[in-house]
């Protein structure tokens, strides 16, 4: 989140959602999870597609919402469990947590990430530098994150997968979100040459118009503005006072000057503004927006991992790419075993669907 009030998040939490998304309740030693849930078992990445029809290769992309220290050795194994192709990464690591990061960085799966708010906590505005726990004049925690990401980090450029016909776009790194140029000047300036939305807008531009492959997926921190105003939408202000379109002008300019260019954006992922909304408990945030051909995913479910004395469980959210367009996105959560406990289907193209969706209580 954006908001300077936000601390780093633990792991150690239970979450809470409507009954639109995941609810978790605490029972004793244990988790109930109600939901939506397709009743299949996803122990192979064959079956993890098996509701999408085979006319085409589908690939498999695993977006992951914010971080908030909440990574372990497991998250790289459960990747590989899933079978995905790509793993998106939206940022907020931990308060410019290094070794959290060096974690990721490591992970041996195609992968393309973007850094957060959270991982310039101490560098990017002025209360944040005075709070610092570290010798500033000494380490810059800032650039070891983004020399341990080397070119996984596509904020302000792009990666191109060749092997799955795709490039993804990197929109602004470090984002706080918002319609106001603030608490950046001197951050961005140092660190790109970069004082306003329009000049950010064009450094993105550049690096969609650089891309290899007509299919773009845009990855970002916070959203792009334009994807509603109330308090629960999926960039909209939640905190004091509610409402108010939070993402990011230039963000949805470079999406627009990119399809101009004639680019295919089938997926547009991004994190920050989590689905737990501050302002009530009784609304969760919408996380998916199907847009002009385009879908556009909030996957920032928050706390990501979530442990009980008896287990431990960590969502994903997971795209279907099929044909260039989306086919399905779903948010799921597999246990300390790596057996799926909920999956609540967000979006599906009914066009490359051929099984009905199906719905089952799970208990852990």
């Amino acid at each position: 989140m954006g908001d300077p009030s936000v601390r780093d998040q633990s792991c150690n939490l239970y979450h809470s959602s409507s009954s639109k998304l995941i609810m978790l309740e605490e029972m004793g030693k244990g988790i109930r999870m109600t939901e939506p849930l397709h009743d299949r078992n996803l122990s192979t990445k064959n079956s993890l597609i098996q509701t999408i029809a085979p006319s085409t290769t589908a690939i498999t992309i695993a977006v992951i919402g914010d971080v908030h220290n909440c990574w372990d050795a497991d998250d790289a194994i459960a990747l590989r469990h899933l079978g995905v192709d790509l793993v998106l990464l939206v940022g907020d690591f931990g308060n410019e947590s290094v070794e959290v990061v060096r974690s990721i960085a490591a992970l041996d799966i195609p992968k393309a990430a973007v850094l957060g708010n959270h991982d310039a906590w101490y560098s990017a505005t002025e209360w944040g530098i005075k709070k610092c726990p570290y010798d500033r004049t000494q380490e810059d925690r800032v650039q070891q994150q983004l020399d341990l990401l080397g070119d996984a980090h596509v904020g302000y450029g792009k990666l191109d997968f060749p092997a799955l016909n795709l490039t993804v776009v990197g929109a602004r790194p470090f984002s706080w979100g918002g319609s106001e140029w603030k608490n950046t000047n001197a951050f961005y300036q140092s660190r790109y040459g970069i004082t306003s939305f329009a000049e950010s807008t064009e450094r993105i531009v550049q690096a969609a118009s650089s891309s290899a492959l007509d299919t773009v997926i845009f990855l970002g921190h916070c959203g792009p503005k334009g994807l509603g105003d109330r308090p629960e939408d999926t960039c909209g202000r939640d905190w004091s006072p509610p409402g108010g379109d939070h993402g990011d002008l230039d963000f949805a300019e470079a999406i627009e000057a990119a399809r101009k260019l004639g680019k295919t954006i089938p997926l547009v992922a991004f994190g920050h503004m989590h689905h737990q909304l501050r302002h009530t408990k009784q609304h969760q945030r919408v996380p998916l927006v199907d847009q002009n051909g385009t879908i556009y995913l909030n996957a920032a479910s928050v706390p990501r991992i979530v442990k009980t004395e008896s287990n431990c469980l960590r969502n994903f959210s997971l795209v279907t790419l099929q044909a260039g367009s989306v086919a399905q996105a779903s948010l799921i959560w597999l246990d300390q075993k790596m057996t799926l406990v909920s999956e609540t289907v967000l979006y599906r193209n009914e066009t490359f669907s051929n099984q009905p969706h199906q719905s089952r209580e799970a208990i852990v």
